[in-house]
Protein backbone atom coordinates (compact mmCIF):
# COMPACT_ATOMS: atom_id res chain seq x y z
CA UNK A 1 0.00 0.00 0.00
CA UNK A 2 1.28 3.16 -1.00
CA UNK A 3 2.37 5.92 1.41
CA UNK A 4 -0.61 8.59 2.37
CA UNK A 5 -0.23 11.76 0.98
CA UNK A 6 0.74 15.25 2.50
CA UNK A 7 -2.21 17.72 2.66
CA UNK A 8 -1.79 19.76 -0.74
CA UNK A 9 -0.39 22.89 1.20
CA UNK A 10 2.06 21.23 4.00
CA UNK A 11 4.83 22.90 4.54
CA UNK A 12 3.16 26.76 3.48
CA UNK A 13 3.15 28.75 6.79
CA UNK A 14 0.74 31.84 6.44
CA UNK A 15 0.88 35.05 8.92
CA UNK A 16 -2.68 36.05 9.37
CA UNK A 17 -3.33 39.81 10.34
CA UNK A 18 -6.96 39.84 8.49
CA UNK A 19 -10.33 40.02 10.54
CA UNK A 20 -14.30 39.89 10.36
CA UNK A 21 -15.00 37.68 6.96
CA UNK A 22 -12.74 38.60 3.59
CA UNK A 23 -9.20 37.81 4.89
CA UNK A 24 -10.43 35.02 7.77
CA UNK A 25 -12.58 32.94 4.81
CA UNK A 26 -9.34 33.36 2.16
CA UNK A 27 -6.83 31.75 5.36
CA UNK A 28 -9.58 28.74 6.58
CA UNK A 29 -9.28 27.55 2.65
CA UNK A 30 -5.66 27.72 3.14
CA UNK A 31 -6.05 25.98 6.59
CA UNK A 32 -7.82 23.04 5.75
CA UNK A 33 -5.60 22.18 2.70
CA UNK A 34 -3.07 21.73 5.12
CA UNK A 35 -1.20 25.68 5.16
CA UNK A 36 -0.13 26.68 9.01
CA UNK A 37 -2.21 29.44 9.19
CA UNK A 38 -1.13 31.94 12.05
CA UNK A 39 -3.76 34.62 12.85
CA UNK A 40 -2.16 37.13 14.48
CA UNK A 41 -4.51 39.50 16.87
CA UNK A 42 -3.77 42.64 18.58
CA UNK A 43 -3.72 42.47 22.82
CA UNK A 44 -6.84 43.62 23.54
CA UNK A 45 -10.23 41.95 22.10
CA UNK A 46 -8.46 40.18 18.99
CA UNK A 47 -10.67 39.87 16.43
CA UNK A 48 -13.88 41.22 16.72
CA UNK A 49 -15.55 38.42 15.30
CA UNK A 50 -15.30 36.85 17.93
CA UNK A 51 -17.93 38.57 19.75
CA UNK A 52 -20.25 39.00 16.66
CA UNK A 53 -23.52 37.24 16.19
CA UNK A 54 -27.47 37.05 17.00
CA UNK A 55 -28.73 36.35 20.45
CA UNK A 56 -28.00 33.10 21.82
CA UNK A 57 -24.97 32.74 19.45
CA UNK A 58 -22.19 32.07 21.83
CA UNK A 59 -22.37 30.98 25.38
CA UNK A 60 -20.60 33.94 28.04
CA UNK A 61 -16.94 33.79 27.57
CA UNK A 62 -16.59 31.98 24.19
CA UNK A 63 -16.46 33.08 20.74
CA UNK A 64 -19.28 33.24 18.47
CA UNK A 65 -20.64 30.78 15.91
CA UNK A 66 -19.60 33.38 13.41
CA UNK A 67 -15.92 33.30 14.25
CA UNK A 68 -15.43 29.58 14.95
CA UNK A 69 -17.03 28.64 11.81
CA UNK A 70 -14.33 30.56 9.57
CA UNK A 71 -11.23 30.31 12.06
CA UNK A 72 -11.20 26.74 12.45
CA UNK A 73 -7.74 25.15 12.00
CA UNK A 74 -5.63 27.93 12.98
CA UNK A 75 -3.76 28.97 15.70
CA UNK A 76 -3.48 32.35 17.31
CA UNK A 77 -0.45 34.80 18.37
CA UNK A 78 -1.33 37.99 20.16
CA UNK A 79 0.77 40.78 19.50
CA UNK A 80 1.01 44.82 20.02
CA UNK A 81 2.40 45.33 16.22
CA UNK A 82 1.69 49.30 17.44
CA UNK A 83 5.02 49.00 19.72
CA UNK A 84 8.44 47.91 18.61
CA UNK A 85 8.68 44.78 20.57
CA UNK A 86 5.68 43.61 18.72
CA UNK A 87 6.63 44.81 15.47
CA UNK A 88 9.69 43.00 15.89
CA UNK A 89 8.65 39.83 16.71
CA UNK A 90 6.03 39.96 13.74
CA UNK A 91 9.08 41.00 11.79
CA UNK A 92 11.03 37.23 13.12
CA UNK A 93 7.63 35.45 12.07
CA UNK A 94 8.15 36.52 8.44
CA UNK A 95 11.74 34.85 8.43
CA UNK A 96 10.17 31.42 8.38
CA UNK A 97 7.12 32.72 6.90
CA UNK A 98 5.58 32.01 3.18
CA UNK A 99 3.20 34.40 2.72
CA UNK A 100 1.45 37.47 5.19
CA UNK A 101 -2.05 38.68 4.62
CA UNK A 102 -3.88 41.91 5.90
CA UNK A 103 -6.29 43.52 5.42
CA UNK A 104 -5.50 46.97 7.02
CA UNK A 105 -6.32 50.07 5.18
CA UNK A 106 -3.61 51.30 2.61
CA UNK A 107 -0.58 52.39 4.14
CA UNK A 108 -0.91 51.33 8.15
CA UNK A 109 1.68 48.44 6.98
CA UNK A 110 3.69 50.54 6.38
CA UNK A 111 3.18 53.05 9.68
CA UNK A 112 3.79 49.54 11.78
CA UNK A 113 7.49 49.07 10.06
CA UNK A 114 6.44 46.05 8.48
CA UNK A 115 5.37 47.08 5.15
CA UNK A 116 6.15 45.01 1.79
CA UNK A 117 9.40 46.78 1.12
CA UNK A 118 10.52 46.37 5.15
CA UNK A 119 9.19 42.57 4.99
CA UNK A 120 10.51 41.28 1.69
CA UNK A 121 13.99 42.48 2.69
CA UNK A 122 14.26 40.55 5.35
CA UNK A 123 13.19 37.68 3.10
CA UNK A 124 12.71 38.13 -0.27
CA UNK A 125 10.30 34.93 -1.01
CA UNK A 126 7.62 36.62 0.84
CA UNK A 127 4.60 36.99 -1.02
CA UNK A 128 2.29 39.96 1.04
CA UNK A 129 -1.08 40.25 0.02
CA UNK A 130 -3.82 42.92 0.95
CA UNK A 131 -6.88 42.83 0.92
CA UNK A 132 -8.84 46.43 0.71
CA UNK A 133 -12.48 47.60 0.00
CA UNK A 134 -10.76 50.13 -3.07
CA UNK A 135 -7.29 49.05 -3.13
CA UNK A 136 -3.80 50.21 -2.41
CA UNK A 137 -4.22 53.38 -5.12
CA UNK A 138 -7.10 55.25 -6.37
CA UNK A 139 -9.01 58.44 -5.25
CA UNK A 140 -11.23 55.86 -2.96
CA UNK A 141 -8.27 54.11 -1.52
CA UNK A 142 -8.55 55.39 2.09
CA UNK A 143 -12.35 54.71 2.22
CA UNK A 144 -14.28 52.86 4.65
CA UNK A 145 -16.56 50.47 3.54
CA UNK A 146 -18.48 47.06 3.47
CA UNK A 147 -20.41 44.78 1.41
CA UNK A 148 -22.96 46.69 0.13
CA UNK A 149 -20.36 49.89 -0.88
CA UNK A 150 -17.98 47.57 -2.78
CA UNK A 151 -21.04 45.91 -4.73
CA UNK A 152 -23.11 49.33 -5.28
CA UNK A 153 -20.28 50.66 -6.80
CA UNK A 154 -19.37 47.32 -9.26
CA UNK A 155 -22.95 47.95 -10.62
CA UNK A 156 -23.73 44.91 -9.25
CA UNK A 157 -26.34 45.62 -6.38
CA UNK A 158 -28.42 47.77 -8.91
CA UNK A 159 -29.25 44.42 -10.70
CA UNK A 160 -30.55 42.98 -7.34
CA UNK A 161 -34.07 42.82 -6.76
CA UNK A 162 -37.58 43.19 -8.12
CA UNK A 163 -38.52 45.24 -11.46
CA UNK A 164 -39.69 48.48 -10.14
CA UNK A 165 -38.32 48.01 -6.40
CA UNK A 166 -35.41 49.45 -4.72
CA UNK A 167 -32.54 47.06 -4.32
CA UNK A 168 -32.43 43.51 -2.54
CA UNK A 169 -29.16 43.38 -0.32
CA UNK A 170 -28.23 40.55 -0.12
CA UNK A 171 -27.60 37.82 2.87
CA UNK A 172 -24.62 36.65 0.82
CA UNK A 173 -21.55 39.38 1.06
CA UNK A 174 -20.48 39.06 -2.87
CA UNK A 175 -17.63 41.63 -2.45
CA UNK A 176 -16.81 40.21 0.90
CA UNK A 177 -16.79 36.36 -0.23
CA UNK A 178 -15.90 36.63 -4.46
CA UNK A 179 -13.83 39.41 -3.78
CA UNK A 180 -12.12 39.37 -0.65
CA UNK A 181 -12.18 35.67 0.13
CA UNK A 182 -11.76 33.75 -3.65
CA UNK A 183 -10.26 36.17 -5.23
CA UNK A 184 -6.77 37.19 -3.21
CA UNK A 185 -6.08 32.88 -3.48
CA UNK A 186 -5.84 33.13 -7.22
CA UNK A 187 -3.04 35.59 -6.94
CA UNK A 188 -1.62 34.62 -3.58
CA UNK A 189 -1.14 31.25 -4.63
CA UNK A 190 0.07 32.27 -7.76
CA UNK A 191 2.76 34.18 -6.21
CA UNK A 192 3.89 31.39 -3.64
CA UNK A 193 4.11 29.09 -6.97
CA UNK A 194 6.68 32.13 -8.84
CA UNK A 195 8.68 32.59 -5.27
CA UNK A 196 9.32 29.00 -5.05
CA UNK A 197 10.27 29.18 -8.49
CA UNK A 198 12.75 32.01 -8.97
CA UNK A 199 13.23 33.24 -5.14
CA UNK A 200 11.57 36.28 -5.26
CA UNK A 201 8.16 36.91 -3.91
CA UNK A 202 5.43 39.73 -4.64
CA UNK A 203 3.00 41.93 -3.42
CA UNK A 204 -1.10 41.68 -3.96
CA UNK A 205 -3.01 43.99 -4.22
CA UNK A 206 -6.49 42.98 -4.01
CA UNK A 207 -9.27 45.30 -3.79
CA UNK A 208 -12.87 44.08 -3.44
CA UNK A 209 -14.51 46.65 -5.36
CA UNK A 210 -12.74 45.68 -8.61
CA UNK A 211 -13.12 42.18 -8.10
CA UNK A 212 -16.61 42.22 -7.98
CA UNK A 213 -16.62 44.53 -11.01
CA UNK A 214 -14.19 41.60 -13.08
CA UNK A 215 -16.75 39.25 -13.00
CA UNK A 216 -20.19 41.14 -13.58
CA UNK A 217 -19.92 39.51 -16.86
CA UNK A 218 -24.25 39.42 -17.36
CA UNK A 219 -24.54 43.23 -16.19
CA UNK A 220 -21.82 44.27 -18.84
CA UNK A 221 -23.60 41.72 -21.57
CA UNK A 222 -26.70 43.22 -20.76
CA UNK A 223 -25.37 46.61 -20.92
CA UNK A 224 -23.72 46.24 -24.62
CA UNK A 225 -26.58 44.40 -26.13
CA UNK A 226 -28.92 46.72 -24.54
CA UNK A 227 -26.81 50.38 -25.13
CA UNK A 228 -28.27 50.70 -21.71
CA UNK A 229 -28.06 49.38 -18.46
CA UNK A 230 -30.25 45.92 -17.87
CA UNK A 231 -33.37 47.04 -15.90
CA UNK A 232 -33.44 45.43 -12.44
CA UNK A 233 -35.34 42.32 -12.22
CA UNK A 234 -36.18 42.06 -15.97
CA UNK A 235 -32.85 40.78 -17.58
CA UNK A 236 -32.35 37.39 -18.82
CA UNK A 237 -31.25 36.00 -15.61
CA UNK A 238 -32.99 38.57 -12.91
CA UNK A 239 -37.02 37.54 -13.62
CA UNK A 240 -37.67 39.16 -16.85
CA UNK A 241 -38.64 35.58 -18.54
CA UNK A 242 -40.71 32.75 -17.93
CA UNK A 243 -38.27 30.03 -17.89
CA UNK A 244 -36.10 31.93 -15.33
CA UNK A 245 -37.10 32.78 -11.70
CA UNK A 246 -38.83 32.30 -8.56
CA UNK A 247 -42.98 30.66 -8.04
CA UNK A 248 -44.55 30.77 -4.95
CA UNK A 249 -46.61 27.63 -3.73
CA UNK A 250 -49.60 27.47 -1.79
CA UNK A 251 -47.59 26.57 1.59
CA UNK A 252 -45.76 29.97 1.32
CA UNK A 253 -42.73 28.49 0.17
CA UNK A 254 -40.65 28.63 -3.57
CA UNK A 255 -39.60 26.38 -6.06
CA UNK A 256 -36.92 28.28 -8.93
CA UNK A 257 -37.13 27.61 -12.60
CA UNK A 258 -34.43 27.25 -14.64
CA UNK A 259 -35.40 25.84 -17.75
CA UNK A 260 -33.28 28.30 -19.88
CA UNK A 261 -32.55 25.54 -22.74
CA UNK A 262 -35.70 24.94 -24.80
CA UNK A 263 -36.06 20.75 -24.40
CA UNK A 264 -35.92 21.61 -20.38
CA UNK A 265 -39.04 24.42 -20.97
CA UNK A 266 -40.91 22.24 -23.40
CA UNK A 267 -40.61 19.11 -20.64
CA UNK A 268 -41.72 21.39 -18.19
CA UNK A 269 -44.39 22.52 -20.08
CA UNK A 270 -45.63 18.90 -20.70
CA UNK A 271 -45.53 18.03 -17.06
CA UNK A 272 -47.41 21.27 -16.20
CA UNK A 273 -50.00 20.11 -18.59
CA UNK A 274 -49.29 23.31 -20.14
CA UNK A 275 -47.92 22.53 -23.51
CA UNK A 276 -49.50 25.94 -24.93
CA UNK A 277 -46.66 27.73 -23.33
CA UNK A 278 -44.04 26.10 -25.02
CA UNK A 279 -43.76 28.94 -27.73
CA UNK A 280 -42.96 31.51 -25.01
CA UNK A 281 -39.84 30.80 -23.47
CA UNK A 282 -37.51 33.61 -23.86
CA UNK A 283 -40.15 35.96 -24.58
CA UNK A 284 -39.72 39.72 -22.47
CA UNK A 285 -42.43 42.13 -22.01
CA UNK A 286 -46.20 41.52 -22.47
CA UNK A 287 -46.16 37.89 -24.14
CA UNK A 288 -43.41 37.01 -21.20
CA UNK A 289 -45.14 38.69 -18.22
CA UNK A 290 -48.65 36.91 -18.95
CA UNK A 291 -46.43 33.65 -19.48
CA UNK A 292 -45.12 34.06 -15.88
CA UNK A 293 -48.21 35.23 -14.50
CA UNK A 294 -50.11 31.69 -15.95
CA UNK A 295 -47.30 29.66 -14.79
CA UNK A 296 -47.47 31.35 -11.04
CA UNK A 297 -51.21 30.17 -11.42
CA UNK A 298 -49.99 27.04 -11.53
CA UNK A 299 -47.22 26.72 -8.93
CA UNK A 300 -49.56 28.79 -6.73
CA UNK A 301 -52.27 25.66 -6.45
CA UNK A 302 -50.20 23.17 -4.83
CA UNK A 303 -47.71 23.02 -1.78
CA UNK A 304 -43.73 22.65 -2.67
CA UNK A 305 -43.88 19.24 -1.72
CA UNK A 306 -45.97 18.31 -4.06
CA UNK A 307 -43.78 20.29 -6.48
CA UNK A 308 -40.59 18.21 -5.23
CA UNK A 309 -42.18 15.08 -5.76
CA UNK A 310 -43.08 15.72 -9.46
CA UNK A 311 -39.85 17.27 -9.99
CA UNK A 312 -37.65 14.88 -8.81
CA UNK A 313 -38.70 12.57 -11.61
CA UNK A 314 -38.62 15.13 -14.23
CA UNK A 315 -34.94 16.44 -15.44
CA UNK A 316 -35.69 20.26 -16.38
CA UNK A 317 -34.22 22.46 -13.95
CA UNK A 318 -37.05 22.61 -11.39
CA UNK A 319 -36.10 22.32 -7.82
CA UNK A 320 -37.35 23.53 -4.17
CA UNK A 321 -35.89 27.02 -2.66
CA UNK A 322 -34.63 25.10 0.44
CA UNK A 323 -33.88 27.33 4.07
CA UNK A 324 -30.31 27.14 5.22
CA UNK A 325 -31.65 24.35 7.69
CA UNK A 326 -32.85 22.46 5.01
CA UNK A 327 -30.03 22.95 2.91
CA UNK A 328 -28.15 20.88 5.69
CA UNK A 329 -29.74 18.47 5.98
CA UNK A 330 -30.38 18.16 2.08
CA UNK A 331 -29.37 14.29 1.27
CA UNK A 332 -27.42 15.58 -1.91
CA UNK A 333 -25.27 17.78 0.30
CA UNK A 334 -25.11 15.25 2.64
CA UNK A 335 -23.60 12.51 0.41
CA UNK A 336 -21.04 14.69 -0.75
CA UNK A 337 -19.96 15.17 2.59
CA UNK A 338 -20.43 18.67 2.54
CA UNK A 339 -21.77 19.04 6.30
CA UNK A 340 -19.62 18.25 8.68
CA UNK A 341 -19.58 18.53 12.74
CA UNK A 342 -16.98 20.23 14.65
CA UNK A 343 -16.38 22.39 17.45
CA UNK A 344 -19.88 22.01 18.80
CA UNK A 345 -21.57 23.47 15.81
CA UNK A 346 -22.51 22.10 12.20
CA UNK A 347 -19.67 23.39 9.39
CA UNK A 348 -19.18 23.19 5.91
CA UNK A 349 -16.42 21.30 4.84
CA UNK A 350 -13.99 22.90 1.57
CA UNK A 351 -15.95 22.64 -1.56
CA UNK A 352 -13.48 20.96 -3.48
CA UNK A 353 -12.62 17.32 -3.88
CA UNK A 354 -9.25 16.51 -4.44
CA UNK A 355 -7.67 12.95 -5.08
CA UNK A 356 -5.41 11.95 -2.51
CA UNK A 357 -7.06 14.09 -0.21
CA UNK A 358 -9.59 13.39 2.72
CA UNK A 359 -11.04 16.33 4.68
CA UNK A 360 -9.29 15.81 7.90
CA UNK A 361 -11.00 15.80 11.26
CA UNK A 362 -11.23 19.85 12.23
CA UNK A 363 -8.98 21.44 14.29
CA UNK A 364 -11.30 23.95 16.83
CA UNK A 365 -10.82 27.65 16.53
CA UNK A 366 -7.96 28.99 18.42
CA UNK A 367 -8.96 30.60 21.79
CA UNK A 368 -7.88 33.59 22.94
CA UNK A 369 -5.78 33.81 26.25
CA UNK A 370 -3.25 35.34 27.55
CA UNK A 371 -0.66 33.26 25.80
CA UNK A 372 1.47 33.79 23.33
CA UNK A 373 0.09 30.61 20.92
CA UNK A 374 -3.22 29.05 21.54
CA UNK A 375 -3.76 25.95 18.80
CA UNK A 376 -6.00 22.75 19.45
CA UNK A 377 -4.14 21.26 16.18
CA UNK A 378 -0.11 21.73 17.24
CA UNK A 379 1.53 22.20 19.81
CA UNK A 380 2.79 25.54 20.97
CA UNK A 381 5.86 27.58 19.23
CA UNK A 382 8.12 29.87 19.82
CA UNK A 383 7.96 33.53 18.90
CA UNK A 384 10.73 32.17 15.96
CA UNK A 385 9.24 29.17 14.66
CA UNK A 386 11.54 27.13 12.14
CA UNK A 387 10.39 25.61 9.16
CA UNK A 388 8.80 22.16 9.50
Amino acid sequence: MSEARAKPLAGLRVLDLTRLLPGPVATLHLADLGADVIKIEDTGAGDYARSMGGPGDKKAGESSAFFKLINRNKRALRLDLKTPEGAAVFQRLTLTADVVIEGFRPGVMNKLGIGYAALSALNPRLVFCSISGYGQTGPYAQRAGHDINYIGYAGVLDQIGEAGRAPAVPNFQIGDLLGGALTPLVGLLAAVIDARATGRGRQIDVAMTDAVLAHAVFPLAGMLARRAPPPRGADLLSGGVPCYGVYATADGRYMAVGALERKFWELLCDTLGRPDLKPIHLDFGAKGEKAKAELAEVFISHPQGYWIAMFDKVDCCVTPVLTINEALDNEHLQARGMVVEADGLPQFAPPYKLSDFDFPSIAAHPRLDRTAMTSCARPAMTTRPSRR
